[in-house]
């Protein structure tokens, strides 16, 4: 009986984790053929990219404009960025400890480029841009999803505020949001087959690369992230629900890691994040607000991660000591800068690089080594910001809801 509830409860994860592990031997196979494999992977990433922007649209809406009490929206919100931001000092720490451990830089010699091509970070204009679009059809991008989650908790507060004369709207917005959700289960049926394909390619195509450069960097980003995954997020589930917390979600985030390793993209993971939300039982509330908004920009513990260690091996590399109050509370809050500036789309993280490089005062021709950092540790840095978007939803559902929330009825 413990094996068929076992099959039963892991069975999606262990046909992905198969078809995966056929991808890499067919990546270590074919080398540098695999690229034959790339547009199966690639047919999955567009199916999740293109159900992206409704599925965020509707589901915050949605929820929103349901909401009588918007009260409650607001206390969702503000614990909402406690928790982001308490996650991400906590990682910021964990590097910081690994760094003065084992420095990044010793041993390095790299030289810096003679020129790179690249402009200073104009802060007023990247924040009037992250918010807000000129045109309404600039909302239907990937590229504008914070803008896209602000104009939905408007559209949602205004449904709500409206009353009963937008009952038909609010309807449209509910049914909405229920085929995307039957959506992202069509789309799910084919993860087997484009997973498997993109990890053939990657695999096959960079496995040389990311044995080959930077060592000593991966040789400690690889490690601490999976010790962060398992320690950290185990250690925020037992508070979240107890051991049934802990079980619930180490059965359901299975998917969303392999997802967010294999596609390099947090906004790819919002769909299979919300079902895996949905399955641990997180109620609809809390799931269809917190994983969009996280998944698409603000909230990133996997990034602190890496921004840390690509300022450590910044100051290694400048011989200057990464050590002492100011510069380590300065290095936390630039890496939850950076953090916030970076979208969930593959190579995202140069606006955070260029940040770092240009807040520190570094010279322009720095970015390119961090840049390499950031695509190096991409996949590791990925699964802990997409899977950390859903271990903090049961979080606040404990403060919010109370201990016993696993118990209570789900929408």
């Amino acid at each position: 009986m413990k094996k068929i509830t076992f099959l039963k409860n892991y069975t999606s994860s262990l046909i992905l984790l198969a078809a995966i592990t056929i991808g890499c031997i067919l990546g270590l196979i074919f080398k540098e053929k695999s690229i034959i494999f790339k547009p199966f992977g690639d047919l999955f990433l567009n199916l999740l990219f293109t159900i992206v922007v409704p599925l965020v649209f509707f589901s915050l809406s949605s929820t929103v404009a349901r909401m009588a009490d918007l009260k409650r929206l607001s206390r969702i919100l503000i614990w909402m960025m406690i928790v982001f931001i308490v996650t991400g000092i906590i990682a910021c720490t964990v590097m910081i400890v690994a760094v003065q451990l084992y420095p990044p830089a010793q041993g390095v010699s790299l030289a810096l480029p003679a020129h790179v091509d690249a402009q200073r970070v104009n802060m007023g204009e990247t924040i009037i841009k992250a918010f807000t679009v000129s045109d309404f059809s600039d909302l239907l991008s990937k590229k504008n999803m914070l803008a896209l989650i602000i104009f939905a908790l408007l559209m949602g507060i205004a449904a709500s505020a409206t009353g009963p004369k937008a009952r038909a709207f609010v309807d449209f917005l509910v049914a909405g949001n229920h085929v995307m959700e039957k959506m992202i289960g069509l789309i799910m049926l084919y993860a087997p087959i484009g997973l498997g394909a993109y990890f053939a390619y990657l695999v096959g195509v960079f496995g040389p690369q990311l044995l080959g450069t930077y060592v000593r960097a991966v040789e400690l980003y690889y490690p601490i992230a999976f010790i962060y995954f398992f320690v950290a997020f185990s250690m925020y589930a037992y508070f979240a629900g107890g051991t049934w917390g802990f079980k619930t979600f180490w059965k359901n985030i299975t998917p969303v890691a392999l997802i967010s390793w294999g596609t390099g993209s947090s906004i790819a993971s919002i769909p299979a994040n919300m079902e895996a939300a949905k399955r641990i039982g997180v109620p609809e509330e809390l799931r269809e607000v917190i994983i969009p908004i996280g998944g698409a920009t603000l909230h990133l513990e996997g990034s602190c991660l890496s921004a840390i260690l690509k300022i450590a091996l910044l100051f290694g590399l400048f011989h200057m000591p990464f050590a002492g109050w100011t510069t380590l509370l300065t290095a936390v809050g630039i890496a939850l800068l950076s953090g916030t500036v970076m979208s969930g789309i593959p190579g995202g993280g140069f606006l955070g690089e260029l940040l770092i490089v240009t807040m520190y005062g570094f010279p322009v021709e720095a970015l390119p080594i961090i840049s390499m950092i950031g695509t190096l540790v991409d996949p590791p840095a990925t699964m802990v910001n997409a899977t950390g978007d859903n271990i903090c939803c049961m979080m606040i559902a404990r403060v919010l809801n109370g201990k016993n929330w696993m118990s209570q009825p789900k929408s």
